[in-house]
């Protein structure tokens, strides 16, 4: 048995304390109709909730399977240890103070370690912690009101922020959520045990994460490997940017893939979706619950308003959802049930002429749904149920049924806004079968993220999981340039001298030549960078001008279609992310780029480089010759090598040179690893 099974699945349930909340606790429970043992525990008080109290932990009758701790911090420690001795399934802890006010209260790391010490094997949650609801089995470890129903199955929600999570049990949308976690500040339990051990009941069909840092990146991969053998999808939305994420001093690799693109990353290398609102990770999960994910993000969509129509396609915009046009065959059908005034297309406005046509609307609905439609949708708005009245919306309803019992396709039912879909129409049509949508934006984010969780991925689930470590040396650009050749990069012929030598040394080399000024972070900006020089008395020129007495001077490399910044950053919480981007002093300002995570293959690195919009210039843009793929390729691979064998704490190479023959780092900056 899953350790945390007693926790959230309990037979019998204990609350210690005697404030409010723990009243509500009893009260939700009791509202909720759980069926078990329901104990309080407080030593002066006759009631708490209708329940008589007893006068310490030791007198409860058994051993509880979840018990809600509501005392102070240093008190909660106390009770923590005689449930863990006496054998408890498992206790949330409410209390605040401990490793999350570290900064707040001096004591707060040491109350932290004394509560891991007297829980040892007993789950935790928090502390800081809401609790759990379960809508399966009517429990709720919860200290406050929320707004979600007893439901036969549905999706579970782990939230890193407890009240992110009572916002959305008050959700509208007829998602049925089978349960809502809070973490606190996961000082045992971590939101990937909880999220494994949700996913594993069998009534739970999806998982949304809230998270605002990964709590242990070798637990987050466990729970995506666990979610796919399942075949259970993980939707999430990440906020918030590690402080990993602002050390941007040295190079730009770091501001590229910081907090955000390594979480983009990660999620895409565990095929987690992706949203980026709490709408639409209602939206998402809500799709996947009723049709699970979608195996392209290709549509159709009806409705009987050239407006909505419009607001459809323009919506779709920057998306990756798309409007397959009609077949022959399509407005055949179409224009025998709609006459000759409509106007036949995908996103269609079938006008008013069949409002009201139940069989009529059913065979448009049908007509629209091709093989190679993943979802049809129909927009609809219902008028507000406390004034009007919708007796022909039922009949739409009706025609959509039997639409999408007829094709054996997904149909979903979306409103404009949420105000305009009644959350008791919602629950009727999941009821069915049916998908309800709420809001535009939303619902295609939503088709968008389903879709690429349907998608077939060969790529590998392992991640290289960082070693501790903290920055170490930055080692300068020939030294970088040195250690990334040993594994294969391509480098210019160079040499390092001082200005004195530095005529004496150029002669080995073939002009025009490159001068750089050692020791300096960003040369162009300095002035530390000299291109073309054609002789010795121009070398020794520009070297006069630097500001520094220290210099590199490298052949220069002719032939270049397009430069690359190729890049490789430890992110704790995310792994190592490689990153591909326009390179250059153009890096920032064209803000082209994209992260893996370490590990990549050759395809993978592929496919990355054509996601760049640089990617026309690489493949030869007016004419112009093509850069030598497979050399770039050649490149990431080598840099990728350096990192796995040495384990640095940042490589960048800005730019990499890359022409029809060729891919050659002009510039290199790597700072190694130091072991914690």
């Amino acid at each position: 048995m899953d350790r945390l099974q007693r926790l959230f699945q309990p037979q019998s349930i204990a609350v210690v304390g005697g404030g409010a909340w723990c009243e509500q606790v009893i009260l939700q429970c009791q509202k909720m109709g759980f069926a078990g043992a329901i104990h309080a525990v407080h030593p002066t008080k006759d009631d708490i909730a209708g329940v008589a109290p007893l006068r310490s932990v030791g007198d409860l009758p058994a051993p509880p399977d979840a018990v809600f701790i509501g005392v102070n911090r240093h008190a909660t420690i106390d009770v923590v240890a005689q449930l863990a001795q006496m054998g408890a399934g498992g206790a949330v802890c409410f209390a605040s103070g401990f490793r999350e006010a570290a900064h707040e209260m001096a004591d707060g790391d040491d109350l932290q370690t004394a509560l891991l010490a007297a829980a040892g094997d007993m789950p935790v949650l928090g502390p800081n912690c809401y609790g759990f609801l379960n809508y399966l089995d009517g429990v709720a470890l919860w200290p406050d009101q929320h707004g979600g129903d007893r439901v036969d199955s549905g999706v579970a929600l782990v939230m890193q922020s407890s009240n992110v999570a009572i916002n959305m049990t008050m959700q509208k949308r007829g998602l049925p959520v089978a349960f809502v976690a809070t973490v606190g500040n996961q000082a045992q339990t971590g939101l990937s045990e909880i999220g494994k051990a949700l996913l594993a009941n069998p009534k739970v069909t999806a998982l949304g994460l809230y998270v605002e840092g990964i709590d242990d990146l070798a637990a987050f991969v466990d729970l995506a490997t666990a979610a796919q053998a399942l075949g259970k999808p993980i939707v999430a939305l990440k906020v918030g940017r590690s402080e990993q994420a602002q050390q941007a001093a040295v190079s730009h690799t770091a501001s590229i893939a910081g907090s955000d693109g390594g979480a983009d990353a990660l999620l895409a290398r565990l095929g987690i979706g992706r949203v980026t609102s709490l709408s639409a990770l209602l939206e998402t999960l809500k799709l996947l619950h009723v049709v699970g994910p979608l195996r392209s993000a290709r549509i159709a969509s009806l409705s009987c308003s050239g407006g909505e129509a419009s607001l459809m396609a323009d919506t779709a915009l920057g998306t990756e959802v798309s409007f397959p046009p009609l077949n022959p065959a399509q407005k055949d059908v179409l224009r025998a049930a709609l006459g000759p005034l409509v106007a036949l297309s995908n996103p269609l406005d079938y006008h008013t002429f069949i409002w009201g046509d139940e069989d009529a609307m059913t065979t448009t609905y049908a007509a629209m749904m091709r093989d190679d439609i993943a979802l049809g949708i129909v927009v609809l708005d219902f008028p507000r149920p406390d004034k009007c009245t919708s007796p022909d919306w039922d009949l739409a309803l009706n025609a959509v049924c039997r639409a999408q019992a007829r094709t054996g396709r997904p149909i979903a039912v979306l409103s404009s806004v949420v105000e305009t879909m009644p959350e008791a129409v919602a629950q009727r049509l999941v009821g069915k079968g049916i998908l309800p949508m709420c809001g535009m934006p939303e619902a295609l984010e939503a088709i968008s993220v389903a879709a690429g969780l349907g998608e077939e991925s060969g790529s590998d689930p392992a991640v290289l999981i960082p070693p501790e470590m903290t920055a170490g040396r930055v080692l300068n650009e020939a030294a970088s340039k040195a250690a990334l050749a040993a594994y294969g990069v391509f480098i210019p012929q160079s040499r390092q001298a001082a200005l004195k030598d530095l005529a004496t040394v150029a002669r080995d080399l073939t002009y025009p030549v490159v001068l750089k000024g050692e020791g300096i972070a960003h040369k162009t900006d300095a002035g530390a960078v000299a291109v073309g020089l054609p002789d010795e008395a121009a070398l020794v020129d520009a070297a006069r001008a630097m500001p520094t007495t220290r210099f590199l001077v490298e052949e220069m490399i002719a032939d270049t279609v397009a430069e690359l910044l190729v890049g490789v950053v430890r992110d704790p919480a995310h792994g190592y992310v490689l990153t591909l981007a326009a390179g250059g002093i153009l890096t920032e300002l064209l803000v082209d780029s994209v992260n893996m995570t370490v590990p990549v293959d050759r395809d993978q690195v592929r496919a990355g480089l054509s996601k760049l919009r640089v990617a026309r210039v690489l493949q030869g843009y007016r004419g112009r010759p093509a850069a030598n793929i497979d050399a770039i390729i050649d490149a990431v691979m080598a840099v990728q090598s350096y990192v796995m064998a040495e384990a640095p704490f940042e490589v960048e190479i800005n730019p990499l040179l890359c022409g029809p023959t060729h891919a050659i780092a002009v510039d290199a900056l790597i700072t190694t690893g130091d072991p914690q």
